[in-house]
């Protein structure tokens, strides 16, 4: 059973996803319009830099943008030059150009924006240029798979490129038609806003934390759409009449005097989910570190001892790690290189096992991941897709004493 619960104050909306009671996702937006993902700016490039084949951009935002130079050129790799050109023989200071935000600026650094652009609707992306027709890894059954295949192709217009994502396995040639015309009538939009506007300036803006939520996450299986805030109710039901009516009725306004996320348990879920150290079930527990760019996980039996011998109690205990280390990197939103450090196990079939059950429970993760696999250090290695900023920056501070390191000074 999924829930989506929407708490919203004057200047923070937050959102949670529960699964069968268990906290999944979060998401926080300090004021409506605050992330830049997805927002398409006309910008002004003010630097080439060969050396790192990439150019700065100017879209308006304290800092410049950063584009590769594989964010440069065409989307589809069949169009692309054989040899890779250099940025400069593409880009000059002062060239004006179309960009989308794929990742918000993050600490000292700028945004990153690509010319391949993507319009996210309840069913499918619309990408305007990309010329191919892409299916959710997720659709796993073949016959689905090539069904919608067709009806992409038939839907899709010379040069125009479709993913359709899970949202859309069952649905209807008429439903993924109406959803990509809604998108083309954004980018037609976006083309002649631009042609008349100064650079920098913004062409289009992405919806805000509620709608995006929506469009993102609600499916048949989600049981009911819980939101504190009659401004989110207006929104949550004007969204889903658009796109998704069947989905209308399950939207409730919550009105009792226990806050909504303390009813549901969020809050504790929360404080426990961003500890150091997080308990299992089993009495395991992990030890959680985390930097910028690297996230290292240790798996440890703690308390629990087992019934039967040590290379049971050490995989079943790396098996629940598992599970739990797919749940926290989805809700932490981690991002980057991550190195799990389970226990040592004494059969390749064991580590299989463990792989296997991590690479499951990380189906449900709307971000990309991949698991690289075991180091020659017996350590498991994995990536995660960064997109926006973590939220765990919403709730904690650099300490000022230490500046991160977990340490104070001997004096």
């Amino acid at each position: 059973m999924k829930r989506l619960l929407i708490h919203t104050s004057r200047n923070v909306t937050q959102a949670a996803v529960l699964e069968d009671g268990k906290l999944a996702e979060f998401s926080v937006e300090r004021s409506e319009g605050t992330s830049v993902v997805g927002n398409i700016y006309k910008g002004r490039v003010v630097n080439v830099l060969p050396g790192m084949q990439a150019a700065f951009v100017d879209i308006g935002l304290q800092r410049n943008a950063f584009l590769y130079i594989d964010d440069a050129l065409h989307p589809h790799l069949d169009k692309q030059p054989k040899v890779k050109p250099s940025i400069a023989e593409l880009l000059k200071p002062g060239t004006e150009l179309f960009v989308q935000v794929m990742k918000e600026p993050l600490g000292g650094k700028g945004a990153r924006v690509t010319t391949h652009f993507s319009l996210p609707g309840r069913w499918l992306v619309y990408m305007p240029e990309a010329d191919y027709v892409g299916i959710s890894k997720k659709i796993e059954n073949e016959a689905e798979r090539s069904r919608l295949k067709s009806l992409a192709e038939e839907i899709r217009g010379d040069g125009e490129g479709v993913i359709l994502r899970t949202n859309a396995e069952g649905e209807s040639r008429e439903a993924l038609e109406d959803d990509l015309n809604a998108l083309r009538r954004i980018w037609l939009n976006v083309q002649r806003t631009g042609q008349t506007g100064a650079a920098p300036s913004e062409l289009h803006r992405d919806f805000g934390l509620v709608q995006r939520m929506i469009r993102d996450v609600t499916t048949v299986d989600t049981e009911e759409l819980i939101v504190d805030d009659r401004g989110s109710l207006r929104d949550a039901v004007a969204y889903l009449h658009q796109t998704a009516p069947a989905l209308e009725g399950r939207v409730r306004l919550y009105r009792e005097a226990t806050p909504l996320f303390e009813k549901f348990g969020v809050s504790e879920q929360l404080d426990r989910a961003f500890q150091s150290k997080i308990w299992l079930d089993s009495g395991g527990y992990l030890v959680w570190d985390q930097t910028e760019a690297l996230t290292v996980i240790d798996v440890n039996t703690g308390k629990y001892t087992g019934t039967d011998d040590l290379e049971d109690t050490v995989f079943r205990t790396n098996v629940e790690a598992a599970d739990e280390i797919a749940r926290l990197l989805r809700l932490r939103d981690v991002g980057g290189i991550i190195i799990v450090d389970f226990i040592d196990m004494g059969t390749e079939e064991h580590r299989h096992q463990v792989v296997h059950r991590l690479e499951a429970t990380m189906k449900r993760d709307r971000t990309k991941c991949q698991v690289v696999g075991w180091t020659r250090l017996g350590l498991l290695e994995m990536t995660r897709k960064k997109a926006r900023e973590s939220v765990s920056t919403f709730f904690f501070e650099t300490c000022r004493a230490c500046q991160g390191r977990g340490k104070l000074p001997v004096r």
